[in-house]
């Protein structure tokens, strides 16, 4: 009997033309979802037949219970080598199993720069009145040079950035709760003396750190009241590292220049949801690993996986994290 393959949020439908998926033509269908479902009994309608699911990041939660209602399920791929989103114990004890993919820090460095030039340059209110036959120059640009970038996390992803704020001629400080004075010297940038000063001296703050239960709600209403009215945020990590109401309210308040935002509490964002009209607000849909070679990474090392898993020799099994199960949100 052939087995059934769901591609998960594939909007773009381009999972199928990024990467070669003949190896498998064999014995496996591949369907592809181009929609998001909702919510969990929309979600185990669509995928009752599925014995093989591909599914991006860590939009899609599979919890215990979703698990248990996908009997014919055998295999979930997900992209990335982490994924918190995924109940393991849940997916061991009815037999799936559960592989990841390489994953690029580069598509989300780059577009982490987008946004903060964008904001920084006054991008999308000039080019729109540009279009619109609106004023000629309507905004007076930030200057980077000189300036302060300051960095919440140093890892793979932040010391990239880094590395372009320095490129810019930019002063670049870091600060994370386990950061060390070795890392940001081989970085060659600033450590922060705290999360607090590093917000109140840096005229643009770049969050690039994991979400946990140290992270979650990192800069609330008390950390954003520090940032100076000149200042910008980017956040292309996690949304519940900002306390997302308090951040409305400092942009609607003025109290920040801006935000430029790759990452939200609800996601596909809600028509109505109000981070789609917030002012000095530059939003992305969650477009930080959307690239072409990432995609070809994601769903050409699928492939090996379905491959792997029909042989019975899994490859990148992902290792269960320190406290399992799903969060409460997908990424």
């Amino acid at each position: 009997m052939r087995l059934r393959c769901a591609v998960l949020d594939d909007y773009q439908r381009v999972a199928t033309e990024v990467a070669d998926w003949s190896p498998v033509a064999d014995a496996v269908d591949v369907v592809v979802h181009d929609t998001h479902y909702p919510d969990e009994d929309t979600l185990a309608a669509a995928l009752a037949d599925a014995d093989i699911v591909v599914t991006l990041r860590e939009r899609v939660p599979f919890p215990g219970s979703l698990i248990a209602r996908l009997p014919r399920l055998r295999l979930i791929v997900a992209s990335g080598m982490r994924n918190s989103v995924i109940d393991y114990a849940a997916a061991e004890a009815h037999g799936v199993t559960v592989c990841g993919t390489a994953s690029s820090s580069t598509p989300p460095v780059e577009l982490t720069w987008a946004l903060l030039l964008g904001l920084a340059r006054g991008i999308v209110p000039e080019a729109g009145g540009l279009r619109a036959g609106g004023p000629w120059q309507q905004t007076v640009g930030a200057d980077l040079h000189g300036r302060r970038l300051g960095l919440l996390g140093l890892g793979r992803i932040g010391g990239r950035v880094a590395q372009v704020g320095l490129a810019f001629g930019m002063r670049v400080s870091a600060w994370s709760q386990n950061l060390t004075r070795e890392r940001t010297d081989e970085v060659g940038v600033e450590l922060a003396p705290s999360k607090e000063e590093l917000l109140r001296t840096a005229d643009f703050v770049s969050v690039h750190l994991a979400l946990g239960e140290r992270t979650r709600g990192l800069l609330g209403p008390a950390e954003l009241a520090l940032l100076k009215p000149t200042a910008y945020l980017v956040n292309t990590s996690r949304a519940a590292i900002v306390d997302q109401e308090a951040l409305l309210t400092t942009l609607h308040e003025g109290r920040i220049a801006g935000a430029g935002v790759d990452v939200f509490d609800t996601e596909p964002l809600p028509a109505d949801h109000p981070m789609r009209t917030a002012p000095r607000l530059l939003a992305t849909p969650h477009l930080g690993y959307v690239s072409r070679a990432n995609y070809a990474t994601y769903y050409g090392q699928a492939v090996e996986a379905i491959r792997a898993h029909l042989a019975g020799a899994p490859v990148r099994r992902l290792p269960v994290p320190a406290t399992p199960g799903p969060a409460s949100a997908p990424a």
